[in-house]
Protein backbone atom coordinates (compact mmCIF):
# COMPACT_ATOMS: atom_id res chain seq x y z
CA UNK A 1 0.00 0.00 0.00
CA UNK A 2 1.31 3.90 -0.71
CA UNK A 3 2.21 5.43 2.52
CA UNK A 4 0.55 8.78 2.81
CA UNK A 5 3.76 10.51 4.29
CA UNK A 6 6.30 10.12 1.61
CA UNK A 7 3.84 12.10 -0.66
CA UNK A 8 1.39 9.83 -2.02
CA UNK A 9 -2.33 10.34 -2.04
CA UNK A 10 -4.73 8.84 0.56
CA UNK A 11 -8.95 8.56 0.34
CA UNK A 12 -9.28 10.30 3.44
CA UNK A 13 -13.68 10.69 2.68
CA UNK A 14 -16.46 10.65 0.38
CA UNK A 15 -17.14 13.36 -1.15
CA UNK A 16 -20.53 13.61 -0.17
CA UNK A 17 -19.94 14.11 3.23
CA UNK A 18 -18.49 17.12 3.51
CA UNK A 19 -21.26 19.30 2.44
CA UNK A 20 -20.68 23.27 1.28
CA UNK A 21 -20.04 25.36 4.19
CA UNK A 22 -18.76 22.36 6.95
CA UNK A 23 -15.88 21.14 8.22
CA UNK A 24 -14.75 17.24 9.57
CA UNK A 25 -12.12 15.28 10.79
CA UNK A 26 -10.32 12.91 8.88
CA UNK A 27 -7.54 10.57 9.81
CA UNK A 28 -4.25 9.28 7.66
CA UNK A 29 -1.42 7.21 8.94
CA UNK A 30 0.15 10.23 10.26
CA UNK A 31 -2.99 11.31 12.22
CA UNK A 32 -6.24 12.97 12.49
CA UNK A 33 -6.25 16.50 10.04
CA UNK A 34 -8.77 18.67 9.41
CA UNK A 35 -11.15 18.84 5.93
CA UNK A 36 -13.10 21.99 5.22
CA UNK A 37 -15.67 23.27 2.19
CA UNK A 38 -15.87 26.64 1.93
CA UNK A 39 -19.40 28.04 1.00
CA UNK A 40 -18.59 28.40 -2.66
CA UNK A 41 -17.18 24.74 -2.62
CA UNK A 42 -13.58 25.00 -2.67
CA UNK A 43 -12.09 21.93 -0.47
CA UNK A 44 -8.91 22.27 1.91
CA UNK A 45 -7.32 20.23 4.14
CA UNK A 46 -4.84 21.43 7.27
CA UNK A 47 -3.24 20.37 10.42
CA UNK A 48 -6.02 19.55 12.67
CA UNK A 49 -4.56 21.92 15.96
CA UNK A 50 -5.11 25.59 16.07
CA UNK A 51 -1.64 27.33 16.90
CA UNK A 52 -2.98 29.74 19.42
CA UNK A 53 -4.66 26.78 21.95
CA UNK A 54 -4.60 23.62 20.72
CA UNK A 55 -8.09 22.84 19.61
CA UNK A 56 -9.27 21.02 16.95
CA UNK A 57 -9.94 22.59 13.91
CA UNK A 58 -12.21 19.76 12.78
CA UNK A 59 -14.23 20.83 15.49
CA UNK A 60 -14.56 24.44 14.26
CA UNK A 61 -17.14 26.12 11.81
CA UNK A 62 -16.78 27.90 8.27
CA UNK A 63 -17.86 31.54 7.47
CA UNK A 64 -17.51 32.25 3.94
CA UNK A 65 -13.95 31.41 2.57
CA UNK A 66 -12.87 30.60 5.79
CA UNK A 67 -12.69 28.24 8.77
CA UNK A 68 -12.47 29.36 11.89
CA UNK A 69 -11.59 27.61 15.65
CA UNK A 70 -14.26 27.09 17.63
CA UNK A 71 -12.53 27.97 20.76
CA UNK A 72 -11.50 31.57 20.17
CA UNK A 73 -12.65 31.91 16.90
CA UNK A 74 -9.29 32.38 15.05
CA UNK A 75 -10.28 32.21 11.31
CA UNK A 76 -7.34 30.64 8.73
CA UNK A 77 -7.73 30.76 5.07
CA UNK A 78 -7.19 27.81 2.45
CA UNK A 79 -3.47 28.15 2.43
CA UNK A 80 -3.39 28.31 6.27
CA UNK A 81 -2.90 31.76 6.94
CA UNK A 82 -4.33 33.58 10.28
CA UNK A 83 -7.29 35.99 8.68
CA UNK A 84 -8.32 36.83 12.02
CA UNK A 85 -8.37 37.30 15.69
CA UNK A 86 -11.59 38.32 17.26
CA UNK A 87 -9.94 39.40 20.66
CA UNK A 88 -8.03 41.78 18.31
CA UNK A 89 -9.88 43.13 15.78
CA UNK A 90 -7.71 45.80 14.58
CA UNK A 91 -4.77 43.73 14.82
CA UNK A 92 -3.66 42.58 11.35
CA UNK A 93 -2.51 38.83 11.81
CA UNK A 94 1.65 38.33 11.34
CA UNK A 95 2.48 35.77 8.39
CA UNK A 96 4.11 33.82 11.09
CA UNK A 97 0.80 32.42 12.34
CA UNK A 98 -0.51 29.93 10.22
CA UNK A 99 -1.11 26.31 10.08
CA UNK A 100 -0.06 23.36 7.92
CA UNK A 101 -1.97 22.83 4.84
CA UNK A 102 -2.13 19.89 2.26
CA UNK A 103 -2.75 18.92 -1.35
CA UNK A 104 -6.20 17.81 -1.79
CA UNK A 105 -8.30 16.79 -4.63
CA UNK A 106 -11.32 15.37 -5.58
CA UNK A 107 -11.76 12.53 -7.49
CA UNK A 108 -14.60 10.70 -8.28
CA UNK A 109 -16.47 11.54 -5.71
CA UNK A 110 -13.72 10.64 -3.09
CA UNK A 111 -11.66 13.13 -1.37
CA UNK A 112 -7.51 12.31 -1.60
CA UNK A 113 -5.18 14.14 0.16
CA UNK A 114 -1.34 14.08 0.25
CA UNK A 115 0.78 15.13 3.06
CA UNK A 116 3.66 15.22 1.25
CA UNK A 117 4.45 16.54 -2.33
CA UNK A 118 2.80 14.44 -4.35
CA UNK A 119 4.29 13.53 -8.38
CA UNK A 120 1.09 12.69 -9.75
CA UNK A 121 -2.60 13.65 -9.55
CA UNK A 122 -4.89 11.07 -7.83
CA UNK A 123 -5.59 7.92 -9.84
CA UNK A 124 -9.17 8.32 -11.56
CA UNK A 125 -11.50 5.67 -10.50
CA UNK A 126 -13.52 5.46 -13.28
CA UNK A 127 -17.08 4.22 -13.24
CA UNK A 128 -17.65 3.52 -9.08
CA UNK A 129 -20.62 5.13 -7.54
CA UNK A 130 -19.83 5.38 -3.78
CA UNK A 131 -21.89 3.92 -1.07
CA UNK A 132 -20.42 5.07 2.31
CA UNK A 133 -17.13 4.58 4.56
CA UNK A 134 -16.75 2.37 7.22
CA UNK A 135 -13.84 1.76 9.41
CA UNK A 136 -12.07 -1.55 10.11
CA UNK A 137 -10.51 -3.14 13.14
CA UNK A 138 -8.06 -4.14 11.29
CA UNK A 139 -4.67 -4.07 9.36
CA UNK A 140 -4.83 -4.23 4.83
CA UNK A 141 -2.84 -7.91 5.43
CA UNK A 142 -6.51 -8.85 7.84
CA UNK A 143 -8.86 -7.31 4.96
CA UNK A 144 -6.96 -9.40 2.11
CA UNK A 145 -7.16 -12.18 4.11
CA UNK A 146 -10.73 -12.09 4.54
CA UNK A 147 -11.27 -11.51 0.98
CA UNK A 148 -9.01 -13.82 -0.49
CA UNK A 149 -7.33 -11.66 -2.80
CA UNK A 150 -4.98 -8.98 -2.90
CA UNK A 151 -5.47 -5.09 -3.23
CA UNK A 152 -4.61 -3.21 -6.16
CA UNK A 153 -1.97 -0.64 -6.22
CA UNK A 154 -4.81 1.94 -6.32
CA UNK A 155 -5.69 0.45 -2.80
CA UNK A 156 -8.50 -1.49 -4.36
CA UNK A 157 -9.71 -4.72 -2.68
CA UNK A 158 -12.44 -6.40 -5.10
CA UNK A 159 -15.29 -8.86 -3.37
CA UNK A 160 -18.31 -10.82 -5.32
CA UNK A 161 -21.48 -10.20 -3.93
CA UNK A 162 -24.89 -11.52 -4.54
CA UNK A 163 -25.64 -7.69 -6.35
CA UNK A 164 -22.27 -7.68 -7.97
CA UNK A 165 -18.79 -6.75 -7.45
CA UNK A 166 -17.85 -4.31 -4.80
CA UNK A 167 -14.68 -2.51 -4.41
CA UNK A 168 -13.31 -1.53 -1.50
CA UNK A 169 -10.71 1.42 -1.52
CA UNK A 170 -8.54 0.94 1.77
CA UNK A 171 -7.08 3.95 3.44
CA UNK A 172 -4.12 2.60 6.33
CA UNK A 173 -5.23 4.72 9.73
CA UNK A 174 -3.46 4.93 13.05
CA UNK A 175 -2.91 2.13 15.35
CA UNK A 176 -3.57 -0.78 12.79
CA UNK A 177 -7.28 0.65 11.60
CA UNK A 178 -8.27 0.86 8.14
CA UNK A 179 -10.33 2.86 6.52
CA UNK A 180 -12.67 1.03 3.88
CA UNK A 181 -14.85 3.18 1.64
CA UNK A 182 -17.54 1.25 -0.36
CA UNK A 183 -17.98 1.92 -4.31
CA UNK A 184 -20.10 0.19 -6.19
CA UNK A 185 -19.68 -0.82 -10.27
CA UNK A 186 -23.10 1.14 -11.73
CA UNK A 187 -26.30 1.66 -9.49
CA UNK A 188 -27.63 -1.43 -8.04
CA UNK A 189 -30.76 0.36 -6.96
CA UNK A 190 -31.97 0.53 -3.12
CA UNK A 191 -32.06 -3.23 -2.58
CA UNK A 192 -28.81 -3.59 -4.33
CA UNK A 193 -27.12 -0.87 -2.41
CA UNK A 194 -28.22 -2.59 1.22
CA UNK A 195 -27.02 -5.39 -0.14
CA UNK A 196 -23.70 -4.14 -0.73
CA UNK A 197 -23.66 -2.91 2.59
CA UNK A 198 -24.17 -5.86 4.09
CA UNK A 199 -21.41 -7.67 2.34
CA UNK A 200 -18.51 -4.95 3.44
CA UNK A 201 -19.76 -5.46 6.79
CA UNK A 202 -19.19 -8.86 7.04
CA UNK A 203 -16.18 -8.99 5.57
CA UNK A 204 -15.25 -6.52 8.13
CA UNK A 205 -16.36 -9.29 10.74
CA UNK A 206 -14.17 -10.94 9.25
CA UNK A 207 -11.00 -9.35 8.94
CA UNK A 208 -11.89 -7.93 12.46
CA UNK A 209 -12.06 -11.57 13.54
CA UNK A 210 -8.63 -12.99 11.66
CA UNK A 211 -6.33 -9.55 12.94
CA UNK A 212 -7.54 -10.93 16.96
CA UNK A 213 -6.49 -14.33 16.48
CA UNK A 214 -3.22 -12.83 14.62
CA UNK A 215 -3.07 -11.12 18.12
CA UNK A 216 -3.67 -13.57 20.42
CA UNK A 217 -0.61 -16.16 18.84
Amino acid sequence: MPSDTTGFWTPVALSRDLPAGTAMPARTASGSIALWRSASGRLSASADRCPHRGMRLSHGFVRGEALSCIYHGWSYDRTGHCLRIPAHPGLAPPETIRVATYDVEEVGSVIWVAMGTPASKPPRLEGLIPLRSLTAFAGIAAIEAAADTKASPDGIVEIDAATGTICLLLSPQEDGQTLIHVLLKGDPGPAGAIGASRAAESLRRRAEGLQKEEIAR
